[in-house]
């Protein structure tokens, strides 16, 4: 990257909110930054086909990296974690799993259908496996390893202190 492909401040603004928070979707930049919608749309289409910026779908939201610094298996993970319920499932169970769709309901707080909805999109991400036990469906993190790491890495782009206390990672990196 160029010294002359962020040469204008509300690029480089746009840039550094999407280095800051990894997998910041349209909304959350709107949010944040104090830039007309179209304004917006303009700078980060042209970032991305200068490729300074990754754009990744998840299914619900568009999703903004830093090009390069992601791949693939990362950009699924962070755009899991940028979902507050799918961030928190993921947190329980790494800290107490396997865990059932109930369990995870009385730990999150959301009714077994919400629990549900967001298991089969972590699913879907390949990100948590099911396993069947008699009558009983438990899931479990995919890859414990490469979710702990980014969560630690980019915690403080999160704002939620539940899952920093439930996965005491304050101290362990």
């Amino acid at each position: 990257m160029s010294e002359s492909d962020l040469e204008l401040a509300s690029r480089r603004a746009i840039y550094q909110q999407i280095a800051d928070a990894p997998g910041i979707h349209f909304r959350a930049l709107l949010n944040h930054l104090d830039y007309a919608k179209g304004t917006l749309q303009y700078h980060l289409r042209w970032l991305a086909d200068e490729g300074l910026v990754d754009v990744s779908e998840d299914g619900q939201y568009t999703r903004y990296y830093p090009a390069a610094e992601f791949d693939e298996a990362d950009r699924t993970v962070m755009n899991a974690l940028r979902r507050e319920y799918s961030r928190r499932i993921l947190a329980h169970l790494l800290t107490d799993g396997p865990l059932s769709t109930s369990d995870l309901s009385d730990r999150v707080g959301k009714a077994d259908s919400t629990v549900s909805w967001h298991l089969s999109k972590l699913t879907e991400a390949e990100l948590v496996t099911k396993q069947r036990e008699g009558r009983r469906v438990a899931y479990a993190v995919d890859d414990p390893d490469r979710v702990r790491y980014l969560y630690t890495i980019h915690r403080q782009s999160f704002t939620d202190r539940v899952v920093d206390r439930l996965l005491g990672l304050w101290d362990s990196y």
